[in-house]
């Protein structure tokens, strides 16, 4: 529940504070005076997004801030799935800069709206004005259904199922759709793998095609200078060779005198053997060079097809064309396997439907007893909330599976005897569409653990004895939660444990919207202005007083 609420810089509020209790809280106040304008910030604190128009001050940045008394609520687990401190005390905070910046904090940690969102639907429950409306939406309904008939372990079940259905249905649909395009461009996809395959691209080695080809298209140059330099080694009059093995005999008799001479000698030597190595070398390349016309064009031609291949391809290797070559075959293997993998596919989407749907049929049944109690519920309540004649039909009607199930829910209302019940949304005014959601909120309430419940003017279109029987109710809801309802009946703000009044001070430069708790004499005032208008006469009073006598005694 709120331990308390502290709103900053928000629309028409400037600070304002407020502790409620933790039983049934009303807040009165003139129309325009900033009501609702209060559930606007408590919105922020449940993942509302906001931006710089709701600044009193745009210089100023806007704090909403609630701490929360957890500690009689199993929450310890949401805060874990979200990774935040639990504590039995929760504070969440939202901060709007004037740069329009949005800042979420719980527990003094930063989060985002969507942890905000989940923790913020734990602890309260807030009844809008349009929320009345929504009571006609279908899927209101069914959740409305679903809190009533308090069967979490068959949502939970058939959830599992759905979601395993649903997964096994898209797998099935990846593997057609595969199969289809995949039968579009096998036969492009083998023509490429073919000249890949043709080209044997495991046996080349580019780099030494490319050389070979370098050397043979130049093998008469090769030849000649080679035969050059084999000449001025060793058959010219001053062949280097020959100089050199004269040169080392010489340096050979005068090693023995010196150590510098020693390794001169040993350095010659080593000079005479690798030129000797080189000469063989040269030799050796001379006799294997030789110009081949025919071996010239076999290397052209499978460059150009390397080459050709590298441009299609876009690639600039042997192994990109390789691994191009791979996923190929990897790919035409794997539509060869596609008819298997389909039937397999097939037979875990028949397993997983045949599953959720087994598991849709127990909620389903769960549903449709709940159903007619829930309706029988609801009658009883809105008879002693002022449709006396009341009917209400909930019918559960077979859909296509969804997350929700294998359902859909339609809440049928008639006002009046004699008179079928059609579509809620078609025939309910606004005040019955307030009086519906009331008992709908009243009957879910406990099965829900809601800490705190929030309603905006649900009181919309009652008086008397009706208005009296509704704060009755709220009372009763107050046992086990904490209440906190805005009204403009003198007959709720009666019935409180705490009742707050909202107006507007003019006294500065801008107006405001203040808070106060009433007591005693004030709020005897306000309940008698709420009767007999601004300046409430003895009877108006008196009418007050026995308001505040009656209705908390009536409700026990």
């Amino acid at each position: 529940m709120i331990k308390s609420l502290q709103i900053k810089n928000y629309a028409l509020i400037q600070d304002l504070e407020m502790t409620p209790s933790p039983r049934l809280n009303i807040i009165t106040g003139e129309t325009g005076a900033g009501k609702s304008i209060m559930l606007g910030a408590v919105g922020l604190l449940l993942g509302k997004r906001a931006d710089t128009k709701v600044l009193l001050d745009e210089a100023q940045k806007c704090i909403v801030e609630g701490v929360f008394d957890i500690s009689s609520y199993s929450l310890k687990k949401i805060f874990e799935q979200e990774e935040l401190d639990y504590d039995t005390e929760c504070v969440i905070r939202r901060e709007i800069s004037p740069s329009g910046k949005s800042r979420a904090f719980v527990n003094d940690t930063p989060t985002n709206l969507s942890a905000l969102k989940a923790i913020g639907e734990k602890l309260m429950d807030v009844h809008s004005q349009h929320e009345s409306l929504q009571l006609g939406s279908n899927t209101y309904q069914l959740n409305a259904l679903d809190a009533f008939a308090a069967h979490p372990e068959w949502i939970i079940s058939y959830t599992e199922a759905f979601k395993t259905y649903n997964k096994a249905k898209k797998n099935l649909e990846k593997l057609e759709s595969l199969a289809a395009q995949s039968a579009e461009d096998a036969d492009y996809k083998q023509f490429l793998l073919n000249e890949l395959l043709e080209a044997n691209l495991d046996e080349l080695n580019q780099e030494e095609l490319e050389t070979d080809l370098e050397v043979l298209e130049n093998a008469e140059d090769i030849k000649l200078k080679l035969s050059q330099i084999i000449h001025l080694l060793d058959e010219s009059e001053m062949a280097v060779i020959q100089q050199l093995t004269e040169s080392k005999s010489l340096i050979n008799s005068i090693a023995s005198f010196s150590k510098d001479l020693e390794d001169l000698s040993a350095r010659v030597e080593s000079t005479s053997i690798e030129l000797s190595d080189i000469f063989n070398e040269m030799q050796r390349i001379q006799d294997k060079v030789e110009h081949d016309p025919e071996k010239i064009q076999e290397l052209k031609d499978r460059l150009d097809l390397l080459y050709r291949l590298q441009k299609k391809h876009s690639v600039l290797t042997v192994q990109e064309l390789i691994t191009i070559r791979d996923e190929l075959d990897e790919s035409l293997s794997q539509v060869a396997n596609l008819d298997n993998e389909i039937a397999k596919a097939q037979n875990e989407l028949a397993s997983a439907e045949k599953d959720m749907r087994a598991k849709g049929e127990k909620l389903t049944e769960s549903r449709k007893l709940s159903a007619l109690n829930f309706s029988d519920e609801i009658e009883k309540l809105i008879h002693q909330i002022g449709i006396e004649n009341g009917t209400v039909e909930i019918r559960v009607n077979p859909s296509e599976p969804s997350v929700k199930g294998l359902d859909t829910i339609d809440m049928l209302f008639s006002a009046n005897k004699g008179i079928k019940p059609q579509e809620l949304k078609e025939v309910a005014s606004g005040g019955e569409f307030s009086r519906l959601i009331f008992a709908v909120k009243y009957l879910i309430a406990d099965k829900t653990a809601m800490p705190t419940i929030i309603f905006d003017e649900i009181d919309t279109g009652v008086s008397g004895e009706v208005a009296i029987q509704m704060i009755r109710m709220m009372k009763h809801m107050s046992q086990n939660h904490q209440v906190i309802s805005i009204s403009h009946l003198p007959q709720f703000a009666a019935g409180g444990d705490a009742h707050y009044y909202v107006y507007k001070d003019h006294s500065s430069e801008r107006s405001v919207s203040r808070i106060k708790q009433l007591a005693n004499e004030d709020r005897i005032t306000e309940i008698a202005k709420m009767i007999g208008g601004e300046n409430p006469g003895a009877s108006a009073l008196e009418s007050a007083k026995e308001l505040l006598k009656m209705t908390p005694e009536q409700s026990n």
